[in-house]
């Protein structure tokens, strides 16, 4: 007897947090995606909100829009292809400053690792000169950082030859037939090549300790009108990233990005290890936007001329409004 009436309450409990979630409006949104880094760690947040259900607890649909890289994620934006859009921070400053009406919402992977790895033959920076660099565009922080890194080391142009090639893939691809001697790599690429006997000459890290490399932007107008739907969407993506978080996940996490990346599992546990490890804030806690970052993200740009001065502030491309809402930042 004792223990039916305990069951009731629970019960009841229950049913009113399903009927609440019934309740929201169901709605389909269109999130654009780089079509090169659909498969890499950068999409984890993406899948964890799908794959866990953290999106259809807020009633939210999504429809992922594949996009060419660099200025084409804001430009599809604002022409009213996609409703949000991830995109790298330098390209969404470049549209602001350009009339865009676009603003970033969402956080997303804030210190990326890109390690430079280098042909099998080559052991040293100095093994550079004269030898071929496949970098990205000259306003996106992979870039900016490899060059650092290069000039840290003592590398500069015209020691080496630049060849622009947008996206990790297409990157991999020109070390693999051997018409890059080095590039920048993130995960799990990065590993998979040192295993296969390719050199790591060094890593972002080692220039560029903060940032807010990644956001998912919206247009203001559009995000004004659907507060409520943004708010959600921050929210989903905010259980996604602490799900992430949680070592009692890890080994879930694991298998998502072994499913979604192919590589190995032994790969993937390091990757999260690696990531994890005090200080290196590579992913976001719960999706909040880390304003110093963006920042410092501006100040990268601008010392490559860029962006001229005086250099805008943060505030002018972040809209926080629904992450606080959402009751993450």
């Amino acid at each position: 007897m004792t223990r039916r009436l305990l069951l009731v309450p629970i019960v009841w409990c229950c049913l009113s947090l399903n009927d609440a979630a019934s309740a929201q409006e169901k709605v389909r949104l269109r999130l654009g995606v780089i079509a090169n880094s659909a498969r890499s760690i950068s999409s984890l947040g993406l899948y964890i909100a799908q794959g866990r259900g953290f999106l259809a607890r807020e009633a939210i649909e999504v429809q992922v829009v594949p996009l060419r890289g660099g200025q084409n994620q804001v430009e599809e934006l604002d022409k009213g292809t996609v409703d949000l859009s991830h995109t790298a921070t330098p390209y969404l400053f470049d549209a602001v400053l350009k009339g865009s009406d676009s603003v970033a919402i969402v956080g997303g992977l804030a210190n990326p690792i890109y390690s430079l790895i280098a042909r099998p033959d080559i052991k040293s920076y100095a093994d550079l000169n004269g030898r071929t660099v496949g970098l990205s565009r000259t306003i996106d922080t992979i870039s900016i950082a490899s060059q650092m890194l290069l000039a840290k080391h003592g590398i500069k142009e015209p020691a080496f030859h630049l060849k622009e090639i947008d996206g990790t893939p297409a990157r991999a691809a020109c070390l693999t037939k051997g018409e890059c001697d080095a590039v920048p790599l993130g995960q799990p690429d990065d590993i998979l090549f040192r295993q296969k006997g390719y050199t790591k000459l060094g890593d972002s890290l080692e220039v560029i300790p903060l940032l807010q490399f990644n956001v998912i932007a919206a247009r203001r107008a559009w995000a004004a009108a659907n507060k409520d739907k943004v708010a959600r969407f921050a929210r989903a993506f905010g259980n996604a990233y602490r799900f992430i978080a949680d070592k009692a996940n890890r080994v879930e996490v694991v298998n998502t990005i072994v499913e979604t990346t192919g590589a190995p599992a032994d790969v993937a546990r390091t990757i999260l290890e690696f990531y994890y490890q005090p200080g290196r804030s590579v992913m976001p806690k719960q999706a909040e936007i880390n304003m110093a970052g963006l920042t410092a993200v501006i100040n990268l740009v601008g010392g490559t001329g860029a962006l001229k001065p005086p250099l805008p502030s943060a505030e002018r491309f972040v809209d926080l409004q629904y992450l606080k809402a959402a009751g993450l930042q």
